[in-house]
């Protein structure tokens, strides 16, 4: 047997113990959720068409799960309109076990989700803290005042030492170094005839020669500039 229902604006045809993804329906997983607009119902043989529901039909089904669908990208543009959006989208679903299809007005014994096991709580170890402090409180805060202790006697006061200066510092003598045993002199080498001497001996004696005075420079020539002649004066006839 299957039947057609409507749920979230779209129509599914189903049948016992199919799972199913609708639109995200209140609800946690566990729970029964019951479909009442049943468009057609069918057996294989016959088929009942509603005008436009089945009266009396009625789809149970068993929440399994929340999920959530597949990304997708809404891209939108507008050309020459400098105009472009792009934004994603996964859509929220809720699967669905197809429990029963019941007719003539039954209806499903509804459950509620199984609640989840709590785990165990723990002691705190903040609250034993609270007990301590209020213990301290309970109990007075005095302390036992302290014996006073005996006054020591107060000792003779040392006789006052002698100045530094009444004493002379003594003197430190420096040691002295030991003399080192003294080095034996070298042996001169032979007085050797040094070069030249004669050279020496000779330029001595030779007088030097008076560097020779240079000659005068000879006076250029004047240049003999003719005389102008003077213009023979012209006599009347």
């Amino acid at each position: 047997m299957y039947a057609v229902i409507k749920t979230g604006g779209k129509q599914y045809k189903v049948a016992k113990d199919q799972i199913i993804a609708v639109e995200k329906l209140d609800g946690e997983a566990g729970e029964t959720v019951a479909f009442e607009e049943v468009l057609m119902l069918g057996n294989g043989q016959a088929s009942t068409i509603g005008t436009p529901l089945v009266a009396g039909a009625t789809v149970a089904a068993e929440i399994v799960e929340q999920a959530r669908g597949p990304k997708i990208i809404v891209f939108k543009k507008k050309r020459r309109k400098n105009h472009r959006r792009r934004n994603g989208h996964r859509q929220e679903l809720t699967v669905l076990r197809v429990t029963d299809i019941l007719t003539d007005g039954k209806k499903p014994a509804k459950t509620a989700a199984k609640p989840k096991p709590k785990a165990e709580a723990q002691p705190k170890t903040a609250e034993k803290a609270p007990a301590k402090k209020a213990e301290a409180k309970a109990k007075p805060a005095v302390k036992p005042k302290a014996e006073a202790k005996p006054k020591t006697e107060t000792k003779p006061k040392a006789a006052a030492k002698p100045k530094a200066a009444d004493k002379a510092p003594a003197k430190k003598t420096k040691a002295k170094p030991a003399t080192k045993p003294a080095t034996k002199p070298k042996p001169k080498a032979a007085d050797k005839p040094k070069v030249g001497t004669k050279a020496k001996a000779e330029s001595k004696a030779k007088p030097a020669a008076k560097p020779k005075a240079k000659p005068a420079a000879k006076k250029a020539p004047a240049k003999k500039t003719p005389a102008k002649k003077a213009p023979a004066k012209k006599t009347k006839e």
